[in-house]
């Protein structure tokens, strides 16, 4: 049997914004986190500057572990490191999307099936209450807050799976993936939360079909939604893409 691990758990500032609830072995993890959950909630917009040293300071960190979470995210393309710019948010490839779209579905349905072996009462209740968060700011409109519980939301029903190697795959998927987008399309927001719902019901009642069907669902409808969007050169999705050809400061 191996050694347990005794490593010391990070525990981030008190008041911290993002208000996490997993732990971090260290900081380098927890401002990986941080950043992660940043870009896709589109509080640091794809294109823009990540600045070490203004990083550090929000945190109250040293630059060390801000310089090294840095280096995860560029290993699974969340940022791009520019000989000009310094550190930067990647942009996605909308040309690789539709692979990108059938890799999610396949990774994440993997991990829902395994996460239905483990979950407990506290946790289904703890995704009722990210469900909770998620449908209070689609009502007031947060789209930024939305894209946050979202990503809090999977991120945490996927940990449960104790497939770390699988969830780590599924966030280099999520770096490439436009929910930037699909957050601007109408309505979207409202259909999601339908669609976490009947996950969540599906997974509670045991049923893998039912798992399979809806987490399907869930990921093909944006996509499909983001394709009619862009086909039809929708006034708020045409100005997104118009604006990545203007790189951020």
């Amino acid at each position: 049997m191996g050694q347990l691990d005794h490593t010391p758990l990070f525990q981030p500032p008190a008041g911290d914004r993002l208000q996490f609830t997993m732990e971090f072995k260290t900081k380098e993890e927890y401002v990986a986190e941080y950043l992660r959950e940043g870009i896709l909630s589109g509080r640091f917009a794809r294109g823009t500057r990540l600045k070490q040293a203004d990083l550090a300071e929000q945190l109250n960190l040293s630059i060390t572990p801000v310089r090294e979470a840095f280096r995860i995210l560029e290993a699974e393309g969340y940022v791009l490191n520019e000989t000009h710019r310094g550190v930067i948010v990647a942009p996605f490839d909308p040309s690789a999307t539709g692979e990108i779209n059938d890799l999610r579905i396949l990774l994440e349905t993997r991990l829902a099936l395994a996460a239905m072996e483990h979950m407990t009462a506290q946790d289904y209740a703890e995704l009722s209450e990210l469900q909770r968060e998620f449908d209070q700011a689609e009502a007031r409109k947060d789209r930024e807050a939305v894209r946050a519980v979202n990503y809090r939301f999977h991120r945490q029903l996927y940990t449960n799976a104790r497939q770390p190697q699988t969830l780590h795959f599924v966030q280099v998927l999520w770096a490439k993936y436009p929910f930037d987008l699909i957050n601007l399309i109408g309505g979207r927001p409202r259909r999601a939360s339908s669609e976490h719902r009947r996950l969540i019901m599906a997974m509670k009642s045991g049923d893998k079909k039912a798992v399979e069907a809806a987490l399907r669902e869930h990921i093909d409808t944006g996509w499909r939604e983001l394709q009619t969007q862009m086909e039809n050169q929708v006034p708020p999705v045409k100005a997104a893409l118009t604006a990545r050809r203007t790189p951020a400061s």
